[in-house]
This record gives C-alpha cells, sequence and structure tokens, in this order.
C-alpha cells in the first residue's frame, strides 16, 4: 500500500542536472583512450599501419575500469541527492563520451584529414557519427 501523502522530492544541485553531469563524466572515459584514438584513426583515414594490439587491450581494460568508476562515483552521487530518476541517468553519464568521440573527430577532419569535396565528407562523418554511437552504448553498458 502506498502513502496518500505526497513526498518532498527535494531540488538538485547544479552537478546533478543531467547537461551538466553527462558531460564532467563523459569526460573522464574519453580521456583515458583519447592518445589511442588517434593511433586508430590515424590507421583508419590516412592509411598507416597500427600495430600494437596488446597497449590496445590494456587501454581497453583502463577504458572498461574508468567507466565503472565514474559510473559507481555519479551513481553515488546521485543517489546521495535523493535523484529519484537515476536509471537512464547511470547509463547516461559514460555514454556520453561518444560525443566527445564525434567531437574529437570533427577536430580531426580539418586538422589531420584534408578531404576534397563534399562526399567525401559526408562518408566520414556518417561513419565516424556511428563509430561514436557504438562507442557510446559500450562505455554506457559497461559503467
Amino acid at each position: 500500500k502506498t502513502n496518500q501523502i505526497a513526498r518532498f522530492i527535494p531540488e538538485l544541485p547544479y552537478y546533478a542536472n543531467p547537461p551538466i553531469s553527462f558531460l564532467l563524466a563523459g569526460l573522464l572515459p574519453f580521456g583515458s583512450v583519447c592518445i589511442e584514438l588517434f593511433f586508430i584513426m590515424s590507421a583508419l583515414w590516412l592509411h598507416q599501419l597500427y600495430y600494437i594490439m596488446g597497449f590496445l587491450m590494456a587501454v581497453l581494460l583502463i577504458l572498461a575500469a574508468t567507466c565503472s568508476e565514474v559510473a559507481m562515483v555519479m551513481c553515488y552521487l546521485q543517489l546521495c541527492v535523493e535523484d529519484h530518476r537515476w536509471w537512464w541517468k547511470s547509463f547516461l553519464n559514460c555514454a556520453s563520451a561518444g560525443v566527445y568521440l564525434f567531437l574529437y573527430s570533427l577536430w580531426f577532419l580539418p586538422f589531420k584529414l584534408h578531404l576534397v569535396g563534399m562526399l567525401p565528407v559526408v562518408v566520414y562523418l556518417t561513419y565516424m557519427s556511428m563509430i561514436s554511437l557504438a562507442f557510446g552504448l559500450v562505455t554506457g553498458t559497461a559503467g
């Protein structure tokens, strides 16, 4: 049986509001792999050879550990301020690293790639948006 008297729901502090918490929490998982992303994107788009697979495995383990730690801390902070809608926020905190990957790919486009014409740019942005979405799903699930 539920209580007939409505319970007071406190106001969330600024760091627990979704846009700020997503951007702050997504920065750590992206930061743990940003150097390795340069080598992966160079191998993918600049036709360079990628040969350090053992280091990539170590970086993936660091990414999983970072995502899980960020998810635990952010979930703890959300529950401490009595945020009753924490379920999807706990997923999106780490999944926002995909936004940072897409922003990194937008930086990579003019400074490292020298694409001529509209079609290669559209193909690049399409592939990088799909990769960023997949990266966001992986990091959100790991968190």
